[in-house]
């Protein structure tokens, strides 16, 4: 729901103040409609369902999985494509992973979003309606930005966003944003007020690999990236966390645990590792046996190193797979 044009629209029909309040009550408890909101005058929920969209984005496509995961295609008023994915946990978790732009223009080599056009930056308006979309089919209480693109070149639209998730139930230290290492963008979530996680896509512990994984090495180094994350820790006082997807033979050998773990402070990083999730891309993803021991040496080394469930993969949901299909939107 654009929230501007809301509060535009009940100026302009010269309601109280209050109105606006009530109406994104209804909403981020998860009302289908302007239809349920009972305490509005039915005049006023016919003109808002005139003026004021529900949703600024178009379901087009949603995909179950097997293990509960839910992703959802949306369309833009313009045509972009944008997805996003609910997770559902045996503890009862339900986690969302958003998108703040259509697309991606960083071109991991690993991740499938780097492979589709670029569109733009998403709105508040269209990052939070992936939320409510989720908000709508049941309770929802962790976020990650995660999706499509990079948030940290949409800080201020999804900042705008986060400002709104504890209304629907997502606090923000429930609410994490991943970031490729885009230093101006962890630089101000660090001045932030909100008490946001950040989590760090890593992916290789030597400058030259992360280059050839992740080309955004090149302009924002690896040692540079670390440093920013070193001065998020010593102003929040939260752990980092480290996403380093497994990729078989290129970044998983014994010689790179080790680097990794001399590399992280035990204090201040906790190492995710993600299992490579099936793209049309040239890597394979690293055995079960060659994960595990790649944990153990980062635990010996007094790193806390955790294994990702993976979730969704047979939607193409899961980490690293969130790409439209040429042609599907």
């Amino acid at each position: 729901m654009d929230l501007d044009l809301l509060d535009r629209t009940l100026a302009d029909e010269d309601q109280p103040r209050f109105r606006a309040k009530q109406v994104w009550e209804w909403t981020a408890r998860g009302a289908a409609g302007y239809e349920e909101m009972t305490n509005l005058p039915a005049a006023l929920r016919a003109t808002l369902a005139e003026r004021v969209p529900f949703s600024s984005l178009t379901l087009q496509h949603e995909a179950h999985a097997s293990d509960g995961t839910v992703k959802a295609l949306f369309s833009t008023h313009d045509g972009r494509a944008v997805e996003a994915v609910l997770m559902r946990y045996k503890d009862g978790r339900r986690s969302l992973c958003l998108s703040s732009q259509s697309g991606c223009p960083l071109t991991c080599t690993f991740c499938a979003t780097g492979t589709m056009k670029f569109g733009r930056n998403l709105t508040a308006s269209e990052i939070l309606d992936q939320a409510l979309h989720f908000r709508r089919i049941e309770e929802v209480d962790h976020c990650v930005f995660m999706g499509m693109g990079e948030p940290m070149m949409n800080l201020d639209h999804v900042l705008a966003a986060c400002r709104a998730l504890p209304s629907i139930g997502i606090t923000h230290r429930r609410t994490a944003i991943s970031t490729v290492g885009w230093i101006p963008g962890i630089e101000r979530l660090t001045d932030s007020e909100m008490p946001i996680r950040l989590a760090l896509s890593l992916h290789a512990p030597d400058e030259a690999l992360r280059s050839q994984i992740m080309p955004v090495n090149d302009r924002y180094p690896l040692r540079d990236v670390l440093r920013a994350c070193r001065d998020f820790y010593e102003k929040k006082r939260r752990m980092v966390f480290i996403e380093y997807v497994m990729l078989g033979g290129v970044n998983d050998g014994y010689a790179q645990a080790l680097q990794l773990a001399r590399l992280l402070e035990p204090w201040m990083f906790k190492v995710n590792l993600i299992p490579y999730n099936p793209t049309d891309s040239i890597y394979d993803g690293s055995s079960r046996e060659a994960i595990e021991t790649f944990r153990a040496v980062l635990e010996e080394h007094g790193i806390s190193a955790t294994v990702r469930l993976t979730r969704g993969r047979d939607i193409d949901a899961a980490c690293g797979q969130l790409a439209v299909k040429a042609g599907a939107a």
